[in-house]
């Protein structure tokens, strides 16, 4: 399934995007910020779904809509835009779109259009029946993680958000991995690296796309219903690495504190220590939602298989910097001629969660970080 969005509001366009990969996360989606593009891509590959805009740099979306219908009357077309006047909107209807919503929009009503637009046909053609195919097609798709993010919440902080600050949302979400990488995808997206240096960490995400956006993008996650994990198996299995997450989080909170450092950045690096696995997960709900059959076996083989290549997939997507790629890498391995004290602390924090404070490797690695004295202690509690 081929989705393409048409918008040169980069905020909007990223919000979008956490949009439709949650109503169809199988889909290829290209997002594209002018109609030369747009219309190149469409000619190329065509779409199942297009969702535009009217206004755009190089001319009006309504082009686009012109060359779609001349050649195919049945491919969902969403014109999303601030012209809100009544010739605008028929102007648009007139050539033949099949919704219409006006700038600023609701996360509720765009996801409820949406969700309607796309034939079940169409998904169901898209239904892959070998899960090794599926896993390997998937990883080049935009992947969300799965969440259990209560919307009710979500518009309850939306309703009182004048309140908000980022240091208030970071305290309510600092455990929500699935929201966590997307923010820090969003802040790092180019429109708002003016700065050229890249974000590392949630409050900085969050202070960099402000509150309000921070906000939007957490309601249109807690509207994925195929975020959340339906079968047992692999909910409980995303509980386990989230329960693990956690422990390397805690760890290593305490540890940057012992060596007076910024602790965020350890935090988000620990949040970001199993978005391989949570993500292929999220891809197997997918194959048993479509009627696939998963065995046992075939969970335990295709997290062993893949959960490395999607979490590397996943660093890149989301435009993540390089220090914090490398800090999250060090939950994993760690050469023995490593001496950033970052990837030290990352690495021992693991271990302590794991309760291995006691073995040689930990205990070589406190010694280096001259914590070895302090820490003595700490395994016996």
């Amino acid at each position: 399934m081929k989705i393409l969005i048409l918008e040169d509001d980069k905020p909007l366009a990223d919000l979008l995007e956490t949009i439709v990969a949650g109503l169809y996360p199988s889909a290829n989606i290209f997002v594209l910020d002018n109609v030369g593009a747009a219309t190149e891509q469409w000619l190329k590959q065509g779409a199942d779904l297009i969702v535009l805009d009217w206004n755009l740099p190089d001319g009006s979306g309504l082009d686009l809509v012109k060359i779609v219908r001349k050649e195919d009357d049945d491919t969902p077309l969403v014109m999303i835009s601030s012209r809100s006047d009544r010739d605008s909107v028929v102007a648009a209807a007139h050539y033949g779109i099949n919704g219409y919503i006006t700038k600023p929009f609701s996360v509720e009503l765009v996801s409820q259009r949406l969700a309607v637009l796309i034939s079940p046909e169409t998904i169901a053609r898209d239904f892959e029946p070998d899960l090794d195919r599926l896993l390997e097609a998937s990883v080049d798709t935009v992947i969300q993680l799965p969440t259990s993010i209560d919307t009710a919440s979500v518009l309850d902080l939306m309703a009182r958000k004048q309140e908000l600050s980022p240091v208030d949302l970071v305290e309510l979400w600092s455990g929500e991995v699935a929201l966590v990488t997307r923010i820090l995808d969003v802040a790092n997206s180019a429109s708002f690296q003016k700065s050229g240096e890249p974000v590392g960490n949630i409050r900085s995400a969050i202070g960099t796309i402000g509150v309000d956006m921070a906000l939007q993008h957490a309601l249109a996650l807690s509207l994925d219903v195929s975020g959340h994990l339906k079968d047992k198996r692999l909910s409980t299995k995303a509980e386990g690495f989230l329960d693990m997450v956690e422990n390397v989080a805690r760890e290593a909170r305490q540890l940057a504190g012992d060596m007076r450092l910024d602790q965020s950045e350890f935090h988000s690096a620990a949040l970001l220590s199993r978005i391989g696995e949570l993500a292929v997960l999220k891809v197997m709900q997918q194959f048993v939602d479509g009627g696939g059959t998963l065995t046992d076996e075939q969970l335990e083989n295709g997290l062993k298989a893949w959960a490395q290549a999607y979490g590397n997939r996943l660093k890149v997507q989301w435009r993540l910097p390089i220090q914090l790629r490398n800090l999250v890498g060090s939950v994993h391995l760690l050469t023995r001629d490593t001496t950033s004290e970052s990837a030290l602390v990352m690495r021992t924090a693991a271990l302590r969660a794991r309760g291995e404070q006691s073995s040689p490797e930990c205990q070589r690695l406190l010694r280096r970080l001259g914590l070895d004295h302090d820490d003595k202690g700490r395994g016996n509690e």
